[in-house]
């Protein structure tokens, strides 16, 4: 929804397994807080308030999840449905982004289209079962569920890299940056849709 003070969205998902609440501004300054239960999680999603400029507020607790994964994929469709409803009709936007960031020895390029939907396309292996306390299958899980329900295409491709850490902090990173430029208003085309369509949420 749109305010005097930026496109805000604010969602709860309450189910048997997990208690997940988010609160987005993408047209914030970087006043991020995210605690998941995983500081692993917790540091690849402040890449998302630190480096797209958002304001994000995150808190998903457990309540049935042996092995982190119904809190990630949870955190995932919440965080998703929030930055949609953020997006409003999606007027005005840039809709594609897409950065390449490197960290170290690894490098991760991302690309995004803001289009309304849901699609995503992960070239992304890891060679070890955790990423400190984070299961590293759910890295992609949790982008997926982002990408489903933020009604984004997402393209991730790993261009280099050995180190799980880094490899997975560069493709937030690179999310980051373009989902920052994407959600960006372009002046020439202040309320128009950017589709031949006319809409991009029908």
């Amino acid at each position: 929804m749109s305010s005097d003070e930026g496109r805000i969205s604010e969602q709860n998902r309450d189910t048997s397994e997990s208690q997940v609440s988010v609160y987005i501004n993408l047209d914030g300054a970087a006043d991020y807080s995210v605690n998941t239960g995983s500081k692993m999680l917790d540091h690849l999603l402040d890449q998302l308030g630190r480096h797209g400029g958002f304001d994000l507020k995150i808190l998903s607790e457990s309540t049935n999840d042996p092995d982190g994964h119904h809190v990630a994929e949870d955190t995932g469709i919440v965080l998703g449905r929030a930055f949609s409803e953020a997006l409003g009709d999606r007027k005005g936007i840039r809709r594609m982004g897409n950065a390449t960031v490197p960290l170290d020895e690894a490098l991760s390029m991302v690309a995004v289209d803001l289009g309304g939907r849901g699609y995503s396309v992960f070239d992304m292996e890891f060679s070890t079962p955790m990423i400190g306390d984070l299961r590293s299958e759910l890295v992609g899980h949790v982008l997926e569920s982002f990408a489903r329900e933020a009604k984004i295409n997402l393209h991730v491709r790993i261009l280099s890299g050995s180190n799980d850490h880094h490899i997975a902090e560069a493709t937030f990173k690179a999310l980051a940056k373009s989902l920052d430029f994407a959600v960006q208003i372009d002046p020439r085309f202040d309320d128009i849709a950017p589709s031949t369509k006319g809409t991009l949420t029908k």
